[in-house]
């Protein structure tokens, strides 16, 4: 390569860094929900999502495996599917994959180029931009049907600014009950508020909370009803046959446990909705990858389980999930943020732990102390560190054949390229 073109890399480098140096620094403005300043970015940007099908996933836990599922789908049908999530484990294009690929930090670079005037604008927060960020990158790629993560909620959150085709709600549980509400059904009410009178929606929540999603007036049509037989298949993940509209289909998934089955059949439906043939469901499902969410790594001769787990039912999922795996108490390594219901994730991962590796993601502002959460682990063996990669060579010297990572996602976003050997990401982490 000549040294012109280094040049050239170079300086779209440089431009991609203070892009995102500018829209990071947003994070600290903190989460202001409310749909009239994203519609007025959309509006200015020439309404990008007009140009695609929206499919809106939202719940409390789940909605990222269950998103990343149906785009497999999607994909595996032939058509064109864009898939938003949030957050990012350790790169930020992680959050805009097309086909199953993240986009060029190039053209990420430029669209957010284009974005950043008409948002400040309208004094757009860090979501809204990202928001609006994938529906421009979307419809330049030419996606003919984007999955959209929900961030927060749902009545109000940036990605309501869309309008779906279909929407999907995994579960209703409290977390974020500052912005939410406290009770099951204030939560329900506000992630009721992505359905659509009259358009399709896929739920996978419980009787109690149901009735506020029917009330939307949307064509609902509820898991439970249509989920024909589940069989965990240990390692290998777990089989689930559906009652679809042209009779059984049955799907193979990689996702782990009871909770990682359910999510597969809840994004099966949602394909089902969407008129796929029962074939791309099925080879969609098996080939569909989370990372980060009950992932397995090899590192060091033996296997290191990472799962986010940021609230109690996500954690009480993962401790069933490693009972149903046969794994008995082993080593963890436990951070998390410190706005959270700590002791309610630890009440339910104590049982999994031998011992417990204290530590904090390095670039969240919102972690929790370590050497403050020792005390919920009374009774453990407990060693506190002060960083993830501290952490790990703890765990390395204790050569476990497995061990699990749990309790943050941005804590994961640290961890897992350290185990893997990849670049990390090296700015602060709110959102």
């Amino acid at each position: 390569m000549s040294a012109g073109r280094d040049g050239s890399a170079d300086v779209r480098a440089q431009a991609w860094q203070a892009e995102l140096d500018w829209l990071f620094a947003r994070q600290r403005f903190g989460v202001h929900p409310g749909l009239g300043r994203v519609q007025a970015l959309l509006a200015r940007l020439g309404d990008p999502q007009r140009s695609f099908r929206t499919v809106l996933v939202g719940g409390t836990n789940g909605k990222g495996s269950t998103a990343a599922t149906l785009a497999a789908m999607l994909r595996a049908g032939d058509v064109r599917a864009g898939l938003f999530t949030s957050p990012h484990l350790t790169q930020f294009t992680e959050r805009f994959m097309v086909d199953g690929q993240e986009l060029p930090e190039e053209v990420a670079a430029a669209a957010l180029a284009r974005v950043r005037p008409q948002a400040e604008a309208v004094e757009a927060s860090f979501f809204e931009i990202v928001t609006a960020l994938g529906a421009l990158l979307f419809a330049e790629a030419g996606v003919q049907v984007a999955v959209m993560e929900v961030g927060l909620g749902g009545r109000l959150d940036a990605t309501n600014a869309l309008d779906p085709v279909l929407s999907v709600v995994t579960n209703v549980g409290l977390d974020h009950t500052e912005f939410l509400g406290s009770t099951p059904q204030a939560i329900a009410t506000e992630k009721a508020g992505i359905l659509r009178a009259g358009r399709p929606a896929v739920v996978g929540v419980g009787a109690d909370v149901e009735p506020i999603f029917a009330a939307t007036g949307a064509d609902l049509w509820r898991l439970d009803d249509h989920l024909l037989g589940t069989r965990l298949l240990g390692w290998e993940g777990g089989q689930v046959t559906l009652r679809g509209p042209d009779g059984p289909v049955t799907l193979h998934t990689p996702l782990l446990g009871p909770h990682g089955a359910r999510n597969a059949a809840l994004a099966a439906l949602a394909a089902l909705r969407l008129d796929l043939p029962a074939g791309a469901v099925t080879r969609g499902a098996a080939a569909a990858q989370w990372p980060g969410r009950l992932e397995v790594l090899s590192w060091q001769g033996g296997r290191v389980l990472l799962d986010g787990a940021h609230n109690p039912d996500g954690a009480r999922a993962l401790a069933d999930a490693l009972r149903e795996l046969g794994v008995g108490p082993l080593p963890l390594v436990f951070g998390a943020a410190g706005d959270k219901d700590i002791s309610g994730v630890v009440a339910a991962l104590r049982s999994c732990a031998s011992e417990v590796i204290l530590t904090r993601a390095a670039l969240s502002p919102r972690a929790a102390d370590p050497q403050a959460l020792a005390s919920l682990f009374a009774g453990l063996p407990v060693t506190v560190t002060d960083s993830p990669a501290a952490a790990l060579a703890v765990l390395a010297a204790r050569q476990a054949p497995l061990a699990l990572v749990c309790g943050s996602l941005y804590l994961l976003g640290e961890v897992r390229p350290l185990l893997l050997g990849e670049a990390a990401g090296g700015r602060e982490r709110w959102q």
